[in-house]
Formats: structure tokens, C-alpha cells, sequence
């Protein structure tokens, strides 16, 4: 076990390194996908089809900004949208987008997809889980994902909605669906088949879908050449979703942490704990188990007052992690949303894991 207090701050960037930085927060409770949910929840995992052509505290603390993000550069925009397109979506809806000239992402994920796909430019608002890339940020928010009304939406005049199955709520939607916009629900699988199914999903219903692939296959072949098995003496790695003292849960089997603690060669707290959908923080549980890394979004970090508050959470100042500082954080919407940049945060957690409990 690594002896050093030991902090890694992370958080991966399209141009390169980003600074050891704790990023902006994000709105409401854990989700599976989303930095901004109201609770841990699970995700879907059918995919939409189309029949178009082709950011700390501690000052003793050291920061680690990770690996290129070659994954999620925006494709070449050489080949234009096809139009009109029709998918059946995630909930067996039938749409057809005729234009993408007004873009809005219901979801903070699914807006860096389409940032990635090279159709940012075309995004004119986005809901306030949208903190990546700074271009998504800065745009006019709608609301937040799970509490959208149709009229903070229209006023944008949308030509095409892009959504995940937390978009609520069912009033608004269905509002959206009867004044005429075409509203795509996509995937948002916790898996490591999941980001690959959401980019390919959002370019087929943008008229991208050879972006699409370009892009989903060098995610896919990157979150491979990065897997590996979990030894005998992996470490134990405990996810937390963080609001202050209100809000602290441990996520779950149906969070997007738990297939990359797995897939980066730790074992899962949550497998420990038989925690499905993310259960309230218990202090008598989390020290049976002896975590050996906390992983937490900066977000919910900062929220707690840094590391030093962090370790006041459920007992785990008393833990190995605890003692060691043995804390990776990363920015909610990379460590949560299973995106185009899951690829490069699996190298990240691998390479930190080794570091940390060598």
C-alpha cells in the first residue's frame, strides 16, 4: 500500500493536459450517466437504430492531469449531415429530424457527444448538467435535466431535442413530442459498451453516422487497450456521490464507476457492500471493508470542504484509503456520464490504481 498522502485531481481535455484543478460543481444527486441526477440510478441499455444513409484543498496534495483525450476531439466534419433522418429511439419512438441547425442536449453527456461529433457550433442551449467543453458551458441553460418546462425550451426553437430516459418530467415531454419537436431518446448504458452505443446513437439521429462510427470505434478501441483483470490483491475502491452533509451516497453496480473500477483492475466497494442502484454512506459498512482508494467526483469533494472534510464522510479518515490520502477525483461529468472521453479516464484510473497501491 503506498504510504505518501496522495491526491490525484483530474480532468482530461480535447487539446491536451488540464490543470490539477477541482472542477465547477455540478446540480443534484448521483446518477449512473449524468453528473447531475437526482439519485443513483440505473441505466438503460437497448440503443436507437437508424434507417438513414450512411479540479484542492490540501496543499500537500499532488495533482495529475492525465493522458491526451484523443477520443473525444471532435470528428472531421468533411461529410455533411445527411437530412431528413428517421431513428427509432430508445423507447421505440419513430422520429425524424430534418434539420440540426438548432441543437439542444437534454443531457450534459449527450451535449459533449455532440461537441465531439463537430456539430457543436450548431448547440444553442443546454441543460445545467452541460459543464463540458467550456463552449457547452458557456451556452444559455434550459433548466436542469430531470425538471425541464416546455416553454424554457421552445423560446430556443429548437429543430432537434437529444435525450436520455432521466429527462423529465413525463408532462414536459410529452408537451415537447405534441408541439411538434423531434425529441430522440438515446442510450445511456453503465457499461463499457455504453459510450460507445450513446455516440453512435446521437450521430445517427443527427444525420452523422460515419462521424458516429469513426468516433464510437476509437472509443471502443481504446477502453480495450486499457482493461485489465482485477488480481488477488486488488485494490478496493469505493465511489461516493456527494452533496455536502445531506447528500452521501455510495454508488452502486449501476453507476458508470463501477465497470471502470472493475475494468482499471479494482474490485468494487459496491460489490462488497451489495449495493445496486447506490445506498446511503454507513460508516460501520465502509470500515468492515477497508477501502484502499476513494474515488469521487470534484464536485461532491469540494462540497465536503476538500480531503479534510472527506475524511470525516462515513469514517473514512480511519480506512486505509483514509490514511494513505488515497483519493482520486475528476470532474462530475467525465467520472459520471460515461462519455466520449471514458476511454482516456479508464487509462487514467488504471495508471492511478498502480500508482496507489502498488
Amino acid at each position: 500500500m503506498c504510504s505518501r498522502a496522495y491526491l490525484i485531481v483530474a480532468a482530461l481535455t480535447v487539446s491536451g493536459c488540464g490543470s490539477a484543478t477541482t472542477a465547477t460543481d455540478a446540480v443534484g444527486p448521483a446518477d449512473s450517466s449524468s453528473a447531475s441526477a437526482t439519485e443513483p440510478a440505473t441505466a438503460e441499455t437497448d440503443t436507437a437504430t437508424s434507417s438513414a444513409a450512411a479540479d484542492d484543498d490540501d496543499s500537500d496534495t499532488t495533482g495529475d492531469t492525465g493522458p491526451d483525450d484523443a477520443s473525444a476531439a471532435p470528428a472531421s466534419t468533411s461529410d455533411e449531415p445527411i437530412l431528413p433522418v428517421t431513428v427509432t429511439d430508445l423507447v421505440g419512438n419513430e422520429v425524424t429530424v430534418e434539420s440540426v441547425e438548432r441543437i439542444i442536449p437534454l443531457d450534459g453527456t449527450v451535449a459533449e457527444v455532440v461537441f465531439a461529433l463537430g456539430l457543436g457550433d450548431n448547440v444553442v442551449a443546454t441543460d445545467l448538467s452541460a459543464t463540458y467543453p467550456a463552449e457547452a458551458d458557456a451556452l444559455p441553460e434550459i433548466g436542469y435535466q430531470r425538471s425541464l418546462t416546455a416553454e424554457s425550451i421552445a423560446q430556443f426553437a429548437p429543430t432537434v431535442l437529444l435525450a436520455t430516459e432521466i429527462a423529465g418530467p413525463e408532462e414536459t415531454i410529452d408537451d415537447l413530442r405534441r408541439l411538434g419537436y423531434p425529441l430522440v431518446i438515446v442510450p445511456n448504458d453503465a457499461t463499457a459498451d455504453g459510450p460507445a452505443a450513446k455516440v453512435r446513437a446521437v450521430a445517427d439521429a443527427l444525420g452523422v453516422s460515419a462521424r458516429g462510427e469513426a468516433l464510437a470505434a476509437e472509443l471502443e478501441a481504446t477502453i480495450a487497450a486499457n482493461e485489465t483483470d482485477a488480481d488477488a490483491d486488488a485494490p478496493v475502491v469505493i465511489a461516493l456521490y456527494l452533496r455536502g452533509e445531506s447528500t452521501q451516497f455510495v454508488l452502486g453496480e449501476a453507476a458508470a464507476t463501477h465497470w471502470l473500477i472493475e475494468a482499471a483492475g479494482g474490485v468494487d466497494a459496491a460489490d462488497l457492500l451489495g449495493i445496486g442502484d447506490g445506498a446511503p454512506v454507513n460508516a460501520e459498512a465502509i470500515l468492515a471493508i477497508e477501502p484502499d482508494i476513494i474515488l469521487v467526483p470534484s464536485a461532491g469533494l469540494d462540497s465536503v470542504g476538500g480531503l479534510e472534510g472527506l475524511m470525516d464522510v462515513g469514517g473514512l479518515g480511519q480506512t486505509p484509503a483514509g490514511k494513505a490520502g488515497a483519493v482520486i477525483s475528476h470532474d462530475d461529468q467525465l467520472l459520471l456520464g460515461n462519455g466520449p472521453r471514458t476511454g482516456d479516464l479508464l487509462a487514467e484510473l488504471r495508471t492511478a490504481f498502480e500508482e496507489l497501491y502498488p
